[in-house]
């Protein structure tokens, strides 16, 4: 049998978000950078995402990256990351499974007890310390690209809730962040399709109404998720230390939960905190997911980027490999690009 594709998937999650992993398959993507090589992949090849996204081979909660070789010389590797609706510039948790597969199937030599590598993402440079025992990456500590803050208690009407208070801030995606209390919500697993609903709709009326342009790289998207945030609980850190600990659920377009607490979004969230004088440079902030995965966060540093005050964030959090896979395509199937049953799946911003 004779197969149109085939691809070397090792599938991962980090903190239950699901990261597929292309190790090979793909041949070369043209482009001087990560972020030419996504451009050129989204226009295309967009094919191949559908394929490893829609049905029958994926489902709405799954993402993907593309392992590339990078042009930059403090690169070890480079990565590309598919998700149902688009091509963001930068995620947390896919990173943590990019840099667990590729230490522990051996594609970069590990050292225990601490790796150091260096990721390209189409958001830049990914510093990364994995601490390792025992052949297997324990957790995932990532320094990310700078986040700031667009918007401070911006007004927006969303159809069916009138004006509400939200915040907009960019962490490798762009977010509005809503106070779940402020308008009603829980942030329980039993909400679900509420939270979908009007994280959907909040989005949406965001990226309409309010001016987001990214200073360093305008073609990033703007708005294109909604974080329901939780209140602050300040507690003793893991060494006796003062901690932040909060609860968030970020929605995903087109409209599912992130099962992790989203790694952009915790990056976005500590410009907040820190634009608000609630959050020190250095201290602890434990981001829950609504199904009880952590990521662990600080603010390393500050900067400026263009007209706007920064800082620059770190995540730490674990991944899992969870199989090894042949993705294959007969010729024959009349799914060639997968399908996708009832709301469709496609960018609503």
């Amino acid at each position: 049998m004779r197969f149109s594709r085939m691809l070397n998937v090792v599938d991962a999650h980090a903190e239950a978000e699901s990261g597929k992993v292309v190790v090979g398959g793909i041949g070369p993507v043209p482009g001087h950078t990560m972020f030419d090589k996504m451009v050129h992949f989204e226009e295309h090849l967009d094919h191949l995402r559908k394929l490893l996204l829609c049905e029958p081979r994926g489902a709405v909660w799954h993402n993907a990256n593309v392992v590339l070789p990078s042009n930059n010389p403090e690169a070890d590797y480079g990565y590309i990351i598919l998700e149902s609706t688009e091509y963001p510039a930068m995620s947390g948790s896919n990173t943590m499974c990019v840099a667990t597969v590729l230490l522990e199937t051996g594609m970069l030599p590990m050292t225990e007890p601490v790796t150091h590598l260096v990721l390209e993402s189409p958001a830049g440079l990914i510093r990364i310390q994995a601490d390792c025992a025992n052949g297997k990456v324990q957790r995932v500590k990532l320094v990310n690209q700078p986040a700031f803050v667009y918007h401070q208690d911006a007004k927006i009407d969303v159809p069916g809730l009138g004006k509400i208070t939200i915040d907009v801030a960019y962490g490798g995606m762009t977010f509005a962040f809503v106070d779940a209390e402020s308008i009603g919500l829980s942030l329980d697993v039993s909400q679900e399709a509420k939270l979908y609903d009007l994280g959907q709709r909040i989005k949406k009326a965001a990226a309409e109404q309010l001016e987001v342009r990214n200073p360093v790289n305008p073609l990033i998207p703007g708005i294109t998720n909604t974080s329901f945030t939780g209140p602050l609980l300040r507690e003793a850190g893991p060494h006796g230390e003062e901690m932040i600990r909060s609860v968030n659920a970020v929605i995903v377009s087109p409209g599912r939960l992130d099962r992790s607490p989203c790694g952009t979004g915790t990056s976005a969230r500590l410009a907040l905190l820190h634009a608000r004088g609630e959050l020190k440079t250095g201290q602890l902030f434990r981001h829950e997911s609504l199904i009880g995965s952590q990521f662990d966060a600080r603010i390393e540093d500050l900067l400026t980027v263009g007209p706007y005050e920064a800082v620059v964030p770190s995540i730490s959090g674990r991944a899992w490999i969870t199989s090894y896979n042949q993705l294959v395509l007969d010729p024959s199937d009349p799914f060639q690009e997968g399908f996708v049953v009832g709301k469709p799946w496609k960018a609503e911003y």
